[in-house]
């Protein structure tokens, strides 16, 4: 098992009143736990909290706060939980469309920002003649990740994956929009989660919000991260959706001036204890069974250490 101590600070500087949306918190699920958080907001301001999400994925969990002129800060720290599955990729195939649950076949089609369907003639040309299965997978994670640039201002909040394909350059966002369309292309199901980019060189800033890939293989979704920034054993879920339009960390409705967010995440080491550093490998990794029953992996989180002692009274969820 793996624990995260995450905190985020969020800073805004609001013009006129405004209505913010946010997807920050890590979401509970059998391969991961929030084993406590607390959220302050400066102002104190009410907050709802609504979860829901696309049918047959981890619900994402929305924040949701009307906030008056003048400065305005959030701050959220959580400690989070998480076990994996692995297996041998040698033994996971790609379903067939005949085959796919009703809820997984949302992810094989284009959409906003995964236009699939115009990239099908490359994503022919470079993988069909492969073998379908987990290898073909990861050799268009390779693919991406060796001919698009990373490369932080490149891109917009529009920047769609025809675009980052022809441009070459993007940012993690990017990098996963372009793999999502690729694999669509060649009818496997893919789709976007959102995390923080644990384990990211120094080189390229301090921590942020980080996204990364899921592509459904046998019966349950499996890791991939296009840009190579992370372990895959270090992320953590934040959202899931079809794209980034599904699961944007902030969509704010008004007229603010932001600043970049102040994230720290450290991972526990305490191998008495069961709890084990992200380190690279190469397993499969899942931590989204669908509708494949969780295997015993999920026993340990279940059975898992309680928290520190400072966070021994479970969670807490304030606006004070």
């Amino acid at each position: 098992m793996i624990r995260f101590d995450l905190s985020i600070t969020l800073d805004y500087n609001v013009i006129a009143q405004s209505d913010y949306v946010f997807v920050i918190q890590p979401t509970s699920t059998p391969y991961q736990r929030v084993t406590w958080e607390q959220l302050v907001t400066r102002p104190q301001l009410a907050i709802e909290e609504e979860v829901h999400g696309n049918a047959g994925s981890p619900p994402n969990r929305h924040l949701r706060l009307v906030v008056p002129p003048g400065q305005f800060q959030l701050r959220y720290d959580a400690i989070v939980d998480l076990v994996h599955h692995f297996a041998l990729p040698s033994d996971l195939r790609e379903v067939p469309i005949a085959e796919l649950p009703a809820a997984v076949l949302q992810y094989i089609y284009p959409s906003r920002y995964c236009q699939s369907d115009q990239l099908l003639e490359t994503a022919r040309r470079e993988f069909g003649t492969m073998a379908p299965g987990y290898d073909r997978v990861e050799a268009i994670r390779r693919w991406v990740q060796e001919r698009t640039r990373f490369q932080i201002g490149s891109s917009h909040s529009g920047t769609s994956a025809l675009e980052t394909f022809q441009c070459a350059t993007g940012v993690c966002r990017d990098f996963a929009h372009l793999m999502i369309a690729m694999c669509r292309a060649l009818n496997i199901p893919a789709r976007l989660a959102t995390g923080i980019d644990y384990g990211a060189d120094p080189a390229l800033g301090p921590p942020d919000f980080h996204c990364y890939v899921e592509a459904y293989l046998g019966d349950r979704w499996f890791l991939f991260d296009p840009s190579g920034i992370s372990p895959r054993m270090g992320l953590i879920r934040i959202g899931t959706g079809r794209d980034a339009s599904d699961v944007s960390f902030a969509t704010i409705f008004g007229t603010v001036q932001w600043t970049m967010p102040r994230i720290t995440i450290r991972a526990e080491g305490d191998s008495l204890n069961g709890l084990v550093q992200p380190f690279r490998q190469d397993y499969a990794i899942s931590t989204d069974s669908a509708l494949a029953e969780p295997d015993e992996a999920v026993l340990q989180l279940q059975q898992g250490l309680s928290p520190p002692a400072a966070a021994s009274t479970g969670r807490q969820l304030t606006d004070t």
